[in-house]
């Protein structure tokens, strides 16, 4: 009876709880909030200053007794109070009511939340822990593949084989799925961050100039490519602080070199695709080389990406529409579907 009333009280939710973003799904209403995984909070009180946008617009201009990070690395939470601080706030802002609203204020609701597939059971506890005490009254929790799947709305509880690359901020999730089930995955803690990482490197080892992890992000999304697409090539303008001098400095990158620098990364993913491939039975290859390899994530918006892998490993390969929203869109689809969230759940927690 309390479950009822709770469910009638308050939006159930899929959660994409990313390393880099968190995405909100509400059940009967889409995708509401599209934030960064960054909070701020003061070192000493450890009261949280600001969550989101907000947060990410402090990375790196903090004094000293303000921090501001990222509660998840590699996909899992590494900072518990703050991950539980950022679900709550993200809770309480979809059950936001009008003041004049004579509803009583407890949220309760159902949220089904993505996981890395390669998480042990402790960390699989601590985003169940957090999602509770963010004040949910059931955690379900759904490998990222599994929901990146079901959001590109692939056949997987079909017989034929489906096979799913996500590529996200702290993880890239490969899976292989038929019958509604994973047939072979892996999880790889090479993704976007490494690929931010591998920029910074190489703008200190070529043009002694030292970027922010922030800057490197904004020049993979400006001119980061994987593939020579078109003959016209993109450039950018990097500022930071030159090493020699310590005085600001601007030079102008292209795209080939930030191709160069991401290449690393991407075939290091490509490897992963291979391996992955090769543990496959030879009865589910037949239908991968039908349907092609899917790409979600937000790494599945590097240009030429696609090409690249399909040149790599010789299978037809495309990328899912809206991919940063694969994985939350899939969360948001087994609410309405308790069968298939009954089925293909990795844990659950109810209050």
């Amino acid at each position: 009876m309390l479950d009822f009333i709770f469910g009638l009280l308050s939006h159930d939710l899929g959660i994409d709880l990313g390393t880099a973003n968190t995405l909100v799904y509400v059940k009967g209403k889409g995708i509401v909030i599209r934030e960064p995984s960054v909070v701020t909070r003061h070192r000493k009180t450890k009261q949280i200053i600001a969550i989101g946008s907000e947060a990410k617009m402090m990375l790196g201009k903090t004094p000293g007794t303000i921090e501001a990070f990222r509660p998840l690395k590699d996909g899992v939470i590494a900072d518990f109070d703050a991950a539980a601080a950022m679900l709550k706030h993200y809770i309480q802002l979809v059950h936001q009511q009008p003041k004049n609203s004579m509803l009583p204020k407890i949220p309760r609701p159902k949220v089904v939340v993505g996981i890395p597939s390669g998480v042990t059971e402790v960390e699989r506890r601590a985003v169940q822990e957090a999602a509770i005490m963010a004040g949910a009254r059931e955690a379900y929790l759904i490998e990222e593949p599994m929901a990146a799947a079901i959001g590109a709305g692939l056949p997987i509880q079909e017989s034929s084989g489906s096979f799913i690359c996500d590529i996200g901020g702290g993880t890239t999730e490969i899976a292989v799925m038929s019958l509604g089930g994973i047939v072979v995955n892996r999880s790889i803690r090479i993704a976007g961050d490494e690929m931010d990482e591998a920029i910074v490197n190489f703008m200190r080892l070529k043009y002694s100039l030292l970027i922010g992890e922030q800057t490197a992000e904004d020049i993979k999304i400006a001119v980061g490519s994987a593939y020579p697409v078109e003959k016209v090539e993109r450039q950018t303008v990097v500022r930071g602080r030159d090493i020699e001098t310590g005085l600001p400095k601007s030079i102008r990158v292209s795209e080939a070199e930030i191709r160069e620098t991401l290449s690393t990364v991407i075939h290091e993913i490509i490897e992963a695709l291979s391996e992955t491939i090769e543990e496959t039975p030879p009865e589910l290859i037949g239908d991968i080389m039908e349907h092609g390899i899917v790409l979600a994530g937000g790494g599945a918006l590097i240009r030429g990406i696609d090409k690249l892998i399909a040149t790599e490993i010789k299978m037809p390969v495309w990328v899912t529409d809206d991919p940063q929203t694969a994985v939350v869109r899939g969360a948001g689809k087994l609410l309405d579907d308790e069968a298939l969230l009954r089925k293909v759940k990795v844990a659950q927690r109810k209050v």
